[in-house]
């Protein structure tokens, strides 16, 4: 039996036709068939939709009135499937990311100029935030995809990473003459140090490196920015602590001077988070393509 969507679909069809031949051949239906669904939509409607005629049909009161609401409902589907077909072609559309101003600006942007030159048409919604503030956006359904600090302790989220980045203690020209050419990570502690706000990645993650080696912090700074880090170790108010992939251009110049330390930092990651049970949008699906395809195809590994 045929679905009731489908019996309004031929109903539009014939309506416009007036005969039931002229809509079979427009639905590649048999005359027969087309008549049965007609008789079927009015069985279940309980009324008479059509004047049935030798030189065709025409639409009763009733079948006029219901044709109106019925050619109406056909228009906006055919609306909703050219939409969706836009979407899916990446004609039209909007991908909302979550992102840290400081992979922002040294990672993300790349891939969004990418992005828009290839699909100018997709809209952008930029979120800004540290890691957990954007990881509950995207638990919310605010954001599509969020480029955080990982590691991320959130099993119901799928991550990708992308880059690996390396912390380090920069300093600048004052302490030059104060730092030995290798230093300890105990002795680096003694000196006036800068870092990022408790509630970042970053600084949860040199936490608990300096715990393993049993060291506490207590920072002379709590800054809110990577780039503020940069700024403050620059005019000498003390040893910050960074990531280097994000300060290259301080260290090309000998603006800052990275302290060698004796022992290494393990290294971790940035990368794209998004929510494991919500399939991806066709932009975002795109979008992810286009920053792994740059990754290996153009960086290789990091």
């Amino acid at each position: 039996m045929i679905g009731k969507l489908d019996l309004y679909k031929v109903f539009s069809v014939v309506a416009k036709n007036g005969s039931f031949s002229k809509a079979a051949k427009d639905l590649f239906m048999t005359q027969p068939a087309v008549s049965q669904a007609m008789m079927q939509l009015e069985r279940e409607l309980d009324i008479r939709l059509f004047n049935r005629t030798p030189k065709g049909v025409t639409l009763t009161n009733e079948g006029e009135r219901l044709f109106e609401y019925v050619h109406s409902a056909m228009n906006l589907l055919n609306v909703g499937e050219e939409m969706l077909l836009e979407f899916k072609n990446l004609t039209k559309g909007e991908l909302k990311i979550g992102v840290g101003d400081t992979i922002s600006k040294y990672f993300l942007l790349t891939y969004l100029e990418s992005f828009h030159t290839e699909y100018p048409n997709i809209k952008f919604k930029i979120e800004n935030g540290t890691t957990q503030e954007l990881i509950s956006l995207l638990k919310l359904g605010e954001v599509d995809l969020a480029i955080c600090n990982f590691p991320v302790d959130e099993p119901t989220l799928a991550q990708i990473p992308c880059m690996d980045i390396h912390d380090i203690f920069v300093y600048g020209n004052k302490y030059k003459t104060l730092l030995p050419k290798e230093v300890s990570v105990t002795e680096l502690m003694k000196h006036p140090l800068i870092f990022l706000e408790p509630k970042s990645i970053s600084r949860k993650y040199m936490e608990e490196f300096l715990l393993s080696k049993g060291l506490r912090i207590s920072p002379e700074f709590e800054l809110g920015s990577h780039d503020l880090l940069l700024e403050f170790a620059k005019i000498n108010l003390g040893i910050a602590c960074v990531t280097k992939e994000f300060s290259q251009e301080y260290l090309k110049k000998g603006i800052l001077h990275e302290v060698v330390l004796n022992e290494k930092i393990p290294k971790r990651s940035i990368g794209i988070c998004y929510v494991k049970n919500v399939p991806l949008s066709p932009a975002s699906t795109k979008f992810v393509e286009i920053i792994r395809n740059q990754r290996d195809g153009s960086l290789g590994p990091s």
